[in-house]
C-alpha cells in the first residue's frame, strides 16, 4: 500500500491495467494445450480405416507409416493427457502430411472445451500416446472427447495407440485406476494372487471399434510380465457372475503386444505383426474356475486364481493373424492357472 501511495499516477494506472490484463488472460486461457506443425489450415482428405496396436517402448516407424498412409495426406492429431509435442517432429519427418498436431487434454475441463472436439473432428488420422490409461478414462470418458473419437471411428479415420493408448482401444480395458504411484506395473503374479483385488479395475465401451468388440488388449507384454494379469482379466470377464458366459458367444478374448511390436489391423480383421516382438492372441473357450487340473476351484475375492485352460496363439513379426476366424501363422500352446500358479504346455513350461 505504501508503494502505491508514492507511485506516480501514470505509472500507477499502467500497473493497474497490466494487472487486469494478466488476470483476464489467466481466466480465459484454455485448459488444453495445442501444438501444430505444418500448414495452419486443415485440408479435406479421404482417410481409410485401420488400427495400429502398438505395444509400447520405442516408437515403431512402420506403425506410424501405416497410419500416415491411411490419412489421405491430411492432418494427423496426437492425443495426450500429459506430455508435450515431441511426436510432431518425429511424425513430420516420417510422413508426408498436411499437418501434424498434438492436443494435450489434461482434465475434464479441457475435455469440455469446444475446440478439443472440433480438432478431433477435423483430423484425418488419430494417435493416442502412452502414459496412464486411468487419465484417459477419468478425463475423457463421458465427454465430447469420447464422442468425437467414436464419431471419427465411424467415419473411417485410422486410429493408433501405444502402451496406455492401446490399452483403451478394445471394447474392454484395464483402467489402472487402482495402481499405486510407487508401483504402476500390475504384474501377473500380483494379479493372480487375488483376481478381485482393488487393482483389478475393468471398463467397457470407451472406444467403439467394431473389429475389437469382445477384446481386451494389454501392452509391454513379456517385458513387464503381464501374461498372468491378462489371464485374470479374461477370467473375470468370462465369468462375471461366477458362471461362464452362455453360448452362442465366443467369450471375451485378449490381445497382448510385446514392447517394440505392433499389430497392424484392417477393419475386416486381417492383422499383421510388425516390429521387434511378438503378439499373443488369447482365448478361453470352455474355460472355467470350477475344474482345473482335476481339482475343484472357485474364483473369489482374497483367493488365488484357479481358471483355465486358455489357448494361446503367439504370432512373430512378419506373420499374420485373422481376428474373425481367430486363426493365424502362430505357435499354439495352452495355459491354465491353479491357485495362482500358471501351468504351460510349452516345452520348458514357458508363458511366452
Amino acid at each position: 500500500m505504501h508503494y502505491a501511495r508514492f507511485m506516480p499516477r501514470p505509472r500507477l494506472l499502467l500497473f493497474a491495467l497490466l494487472s487486469l490484463a494478466v488476470a483476464a488472460s489467466a481466466q480465459t486461457a484454455p485448459a488444453y494445450r495445442y501444438f501444430r506443425a505444418g500448414n495452419p489450415a486443415n485440408i479435406a482428405a479421404t482417410p481409410r480405416p485401420g488400427y495400429a496396436l502398438m505395444g509400447g517402448g520405442a516408437d515403431l516407424d512402420e506403425a506410424f507409416r501405416f497410419l500416415c498412409d491411411r490419412a489421405g495426406g491430411g492432418d494427423l492429431l496426437v492425443l495426450r493427457a500429459t506430455g508435450d509435442n515431441e511426436y510432431n517432429g518425429y511424425i513430420q519427418k516420417l510422413c508426408t502430411l498436411n499437418s501434424v498436431a498434438t492436443l494435450v487434454i489434461p482434465n475434464r475441463e479441457a475435455a469440455l472445451d469446444p475446440f478439443v472436439a472440433q480438432a478431433i473432428a477435423h483430423a484425418s488420422a488419430l494417435f493416442i500416446s502412452g502414459g496412464d490409461q486411468a487419465n484417459y478414462i477419468n478425463f475423457w470418458q463421458g465427454t465430447p472427447v469420447q464422442s468425437a473419437l467414436n464419431n471419427a471411428i465411424r467415419r473411417g479415420v485410422p486410429l493408433g495407440g501405444t502402451s496406455a493408448g492401446l490399452a483403451v482401444m478394445g471394447e474392454y480395458a484395464y483402467t489402472a485406476q487402482g495402481d499405486k504411484p510407487d508401483d504402476p506395473n500390475l504384474d501377473g503374479k500380483t494379479a493372480m494372487a487375488d483376481p478381485f483385488g482393488p487393482r483389478i479395475t475393468l471398463n467397457r465401451d470407451f472406444l467403439e471399434i467394431p473389429i475389437l468388440k469382445g477384446i481386451i488388449a494389454d501392452t509391454h507384454f513379456a517385458k513387464r510380465n503381464r501374461m498372468g494379469r491378462l489371464l485374470v482379466f479374461l477370467a473375470r470377464l468370462n465369468e462375471p457372475d461366477g458362471k461362464p458366459l452362455p453360448p452362442p458367444g465366443m467369450g471375451i478374448r485378449g490381445i497382448g503386444v510385446e514392447q517394440g511390436a505392433a499389430v497392424l489391423l484392417e477393419p475386416d480383421g486381417k492383422a499383421a505383426v510388425a516390429g521387434h516382438g511378438n503378439a499373443y492372441f488369447v482365448e478361453a473357450p470352455g474355460a472355467s474356475s470350477m475344474m482345473v487340473g482335476g481339482r475343484f476351484g472357485v474364483m473369489a475375492s482374497n483367493k488365488p486364481l484357479t481358471f483355465g485352460p486358455y489357448e494361446i496363439q503367439k504370432v512373430a513379426p512378419g506373420h499374420t493373424f485373422n481376428l474373425p476366424t481367430w486363426t493365424g501363422d502362430a505357435t499354439q500352446y495352452k495355459l491354465s492357472v491353479e491357485s495362482g500358479v500358471v501351468h504351460s504346455t510349452q516345452p520348458g513350461g514357458g508363458l511366452y
